[in-house]
């Protein structure tokens, strides 16, 4: 993944001789024209786009293990040390809303393991998109400990809310956003092209042809160790860092919505249960614990509160013996024209989400939907946006994606390092790109190519585009300075 080697001799260091025509000439033949093209692109990248992609890794790296500190900072709210068994879920709902009677009951997240608290969620007005209050219930004793905003399907607390946006748009807003959709369109981008770099370096060195020089530093040579570290590196978090790359364009504005419009096409998107009850004379409705409390066209009919909480012990029973058997969140519905959905939650070390919808009147099954049915794609993202919030593996996973930042810091601040050392010796300027014309001497068959691929995902990932267009304005610019200049 280096970007050294590519300057005329006498801006290199004096202590490393230029190699002689013939072996450049070899070289070129060797590499064609696609090296250099690499080369070029992903130095512009590297140098405009790298420090969005560091404030990413940096803000990522904390984000990575919010499960972690989260756990230890509202240890109040989602621990109990009472022992015994658990009371009915009822009691534990009922203990809530009376603590809340002003607010309507949404849904209800049992203790998943033992030790946990009970969430009880109700829908607050004042609070923002995606946010509930969740009381937390010791189900031990049916007495709640606490109460505390909740938000998304994953009831993030508001210390690992504040780390999800502070990653996601350093609390900017939609234009904060910008910052971490660029990062993640070029991510992988910068990645694939210093693999072919990378690639071609050590395959050049004739006592380096093993694949396992691929992954090892060369460390015998002191004026290169930053470019074989640099490389080794990228190596090493290569796997990795396409996945969060992928992960991150679907929480995207722009490449997001397109990604969303694929998925729906070639039908990749994520299932869901319906909670219509049979005969309600409506289309089947998808349980999303989130979404539940929306209203519909005409007013819905009223139900007793008191009687739908009677209905959880029955309903949560019933899920159990049909295949929910790890953490859920079973949604109330509001009208007596839904079923309860009850759906297993993305928590740590989990990686299926079974979900059922149960007549609360009759405890019959009215729809259920295995983790297994899933379509593959569907499973994949599942799992790609699990780990990418650190949940798939429960600390090990926060552990991995930790270290995946600090080496992807470390190959950035490397690759700033080795940019910065080969500026010229003999006046102040910085470095300049590597030698430009190549699509010029490129087949036109090959040219034609590129520039299909280049539109083709600058209009899927957009900032791809827009700053595809930039590099091009800048290096115009900068050959039309060089000319001015007779360089």
């Amino acid at each position: 993944m280096s970007i050294t080697d590519t300057r005329p001799a006498e801006d290199s260091p004096a202590s490393a001789p230029p190699p002689t025509e013939d072996k450049r000439s070899g070289s070129r033949r060797r590499s064609g024209h696609f090296y250099p093209l690499a080369l070029r692109l992903h130095f512009y990248a590297g140098i405009f786009v790298a420090p969005f992609i560091l404030i990413a890794a940096l803000t990522g790296a904390l984000y990575a293990i919010a499960p972690t500190i989260e756990g230890f900072v509202s240890r109040d709210l989602l621990q109990v040390d009472t022992t015994g068994p658990d009371q009915p879920l009822s009691a534990q709902v009922g203990a809530a809303t009376a603590a809340r009677p002003d607010l309507t009951l949404v849904a209800v997240a049992p203790a998943p393991n033992d030790g946990d608290t009970t969430r009880v969620l109700f829908n607050d007005p004042t609070l923002g998109d995606s946010e509930r209050l969740s009381v937390f219930v010791d189900p031990h004793t049916a007495q709640p400990v606490g109460e505390s905003v909740v938000y998304g399907s994953g009831g993030a607390l508001p210390l690992r809310t504040w780390l999800s946006e502070f990653h996601r748009s350093l609390h900017l807003g939609d234009l904060g956003r910008l910052y971490s959709e660029l990062a993640a369109s070029w991510l992988w981008v910068i990645a694939l092209f210093g693999l072919v770099l990378w690639v071609h370096r050590v395959r050049q060195r004739r006592d380096r042809r093993s694949a396992r020089w691929l992954i090892q530093p060369d460390l015998s040579q002191a004026r290169r160790r930053k470019m074989n570290w640099h490389g080794a590196i990228g190596i090493w978090i290569l796997p990795v860092v396409l996945l969060l790359s992928a992960t991150g364009l679907t929480w995207s504005t722009y490449a997001g919505e397109n990604v969303t419009t694929l998925r729906e096409e070639l039908g990749w998107t994520t299932p869901a249960v319906s909670v219509a009850l049979p005969g309600a004379g409506s289309a089947g409705e998808a349980s999303a614990p989130s979404d539940h409390h929306s209203a519909g066209a005409t007013a819905p009919t009223p139900v007793d509160p008191a009687a739908q909480i009677a209905r959880l012990d029955r309903v949560y029973e019933v899920a159990r013996a049909n295949g929910i058997t790890q953490g859920a969140e079973i949604a109330v519905p509001a009208t007596p024209e839904k079923a309860f959905g009850v759906k297993e939650l993305r928590l740590p070390g989990t990686y299926t989400v079974d979900s059922v919808a149960v007549d609360g009147s009759t405890g019959a099954v009215t729809d259920q939907l295995a983790y297994a049915d899933w379509p593959l794609m569907a499973k994949l993202t599942n799992w790609g946006i699990a780990f990418h919030m650190g949940l798939l593996f429960g600390p090990a996973n926060q552990l991995l994606l930790l270290a995946i930042m600090g080496g992807l810091l470390t190959v950035i601040v490397l690759g700033y390092r080795m940019w910065w050392q080969r500026r010229p010796t003999r006046r102040a300027a910085l470095p300049v790109p590597p030698r430009r014309g190549v699509l010029r001497r490129t087949s036109p068959w090959i040219t034609v190519a590129l520039i299909a691929a280049a539109l083709t995902f600058g209009w899927f990932i957009p900032l791809i585009g827009v700053s595809l267009l930039v590099f091009l304005i800048v290096d115009v610019a900068l050959g039309l300075a060089a000319r001015t200049d007779g360089v």
